[in-house]
């Protein structure tokens, strides 16, 4: 398992909708850029914490979210 990200078990999948998504990019300002996107069309877990993993490029964040349920923008 990758430093930082803690294994996905059942509880984060338990639903029909809910998925996690593993996001990297080139820099801080792109992966910021999507989560505030995806937050807009459906509920997640909004602006997560970015990691950097250490000989590996770009910067990397997680999200959890229900595609069912409708995000900001959406209301």
């Amino acid at each position: 398992m990758r430093e930082g990200m803690e294994q996905i078990d059942e509880q984060h999948i338990a639903e029909p909708g809910l998925v996690v998504l593993d996001i990297t990019g080139p820099d801080e300002d792109t992966v910021t850029a999507v989560m505030k996107c995806l937050e807009r069309v459906w509920a997640t877990s909004g602006v997560t914490p970015l990691r950097r993993i250490p000989g590996e490029p770009g910067v990397r964040a997680r999200v959890y979210a229900d595609v069912l349920r409708p995000g900001a923008d959406q209301r």
